[in-house]
């Protein structure tokens, strides 16, 4: 009786996830049809070039499209048929009800994904503080010294133990990714010319991906913010967060290298590679992941898909404490509270890594993936006559 309960709810599980992808695609497709006999924002990104690469949107076609979006707002603001016209033509919250989708439907393992999209917030702080208490808890049955008196935070956690706990995760997490985004690409890359991507299409892709070009919105100036303004700061928060992002991984780097290959032992000193590009990389983490929090509070009624506000907000908050207790922990050195933010800082840390391949750290290489495809089929004759090529 038990099993077949567990299957039933296996199956209806499953059931809903497919209705729920069914119903965002045949949104986007019924939305991107019009957009495509109106063309009216044609040069406002690469979505719409796209778009008119086409008749119909197929399944490859809409996850493909949904993931060159990069939610500006610019195309719902322009727009003639958007709400209250009964035609409800909303492209950005179409394309992030699918962009919600491929992080759930491509996502590896497939339960992971859906559980996280559903409480991404409430999960990204329950994994943190249960992963710090036990690390505290940790921490004060294996101190062989009284409490505050570490002289580096080796002393509460040697440096075996945490390759150990860290290692895993982090291979797990980009095994996870690589999974995701090669399914993807198996099914978008039939639907954008089938070519394999060239040197020049490679260099366009990342260039803009890295420039974030499309953050630029329609007109160059920028997101829509509520008030209908345009703005830069969604771009440059976006910015402070990825480079925060990767000048905090460079640091670990380094040290892992300086640390196997040099033989040089952490704790580093202040002006040492890996101590100064940490300390450049919290501080943009923070003030990125704050900008980001607070555009987030104050995004307009129409952007985006109100049910994903837990993931969004979940990733941004992970990023934040990561950065913020790496801070602590530095400025904290050898004092009484270094233990409480060495055990906060791995918490957040591993809670990170654990949730990276099912929340919006995915998007970045889902979209990564669309705008080398794109940079690849835009390279080819138009299949259908449409549009200019």
């Amino acid at each position: 009786m038990a099993t077949t309960r567990s299957t039933a709810t296996s199956t209806a599980t499953g059931n809903d996830s497919s209705a729920a992808t069914h119903t965002a695609e045949s949104e986007a497709s019924r939305v991107l049809t019009i957009c495509n006999a109106c063309r009216y924002c044609e040069g406002f990104c690469a979505v719409f070039p796209a778009m008119t690469r086409r008749l119909d949107f197929g399944h490859a076609d809409v996850h493909y499209l949904a993931n060159l979006c990069h939610n500006c707002g610019a195309c719902l603001h322009a727009c003639q048929y958007a709400p209250p016209h009964e035609f409800a033509v909303n492209v950005p919250r179409a394309m992030a009800q699918v962009r919600g989708r491929t992080y759930a439907d491509y996502a590896w393992p497939a339960p992971l994904g859906r559980l996280y999209q559903d409480n991404g917030l409430t999960l990204a702080l329950a994994l943190t503080i249960g992963l710090a208490l036990f690390l505290g808890l940790a921490a004060l049955q294996g101190a062989s010294r009284p409490s505050g008196t570490s002289a580096t935070f080796y002393d509460v956690f040697p440096h075996g133990l945490l390759v150990n706990l860290f290692a895993p995760v982090f291979v797990f997490a980009v095994l996870a990714l690589a999974m995701g985004v090669r399914r993807f690409m198996h099914d978008v890359t039939p639907a954008t010319s089938g070519r394999p991507a060239t040197p020049p299409a490679s260099a366009e892709a990342a260039h803009h991906a890295l420039a974030l070009t499309y953050l630029g919105g329609g007109h160059g100036e920028g997101c829509n913010n509520e008030d209908d303004a345009w703005t830069h700061a969604r771009r440059r928060f976006h910015h402070a967060t990825f480079y925060g992002f990767m000048l905090c991984f460079a640091a670990t780097s380094v040290g892992t290298l300086s640390h196997y290959l040099l033989g040089w032992q952490a704790p580093y000193p202040l002006l040492s590679l890996p101590k100064l590009l940490g300390v450049a990389g919290g501080i943009s983490l923070v003030v990125g992941t704050t900008g980001l929090w607070w555009l987030n509070l104050r995004r307009h009624v129409l952007h985006g898909d109100p049910a994903q506000r837990g993931m969004d907000r979940g990733f941004i908050a992970l990023l934040f404490l990561t950065s913020i207790s790496g801070l602590g922990l530095w400025l904290a050195g050898g004092s009484s509270w270094m233990t409480a933010w060495l055990c906060l800082h791995l918490g957040a840390v591993m809670a990170l890594f654990a949730t990276l391949p099912y929340g919006k750290f995915a998007h970045g290489v889902y979209r990564s993936a669309a705008l080398l495809r794109n940079a690849v089929e835009k390279r080819q004759a138009n299949p259908v006559g449409l549009g200019a090529d």
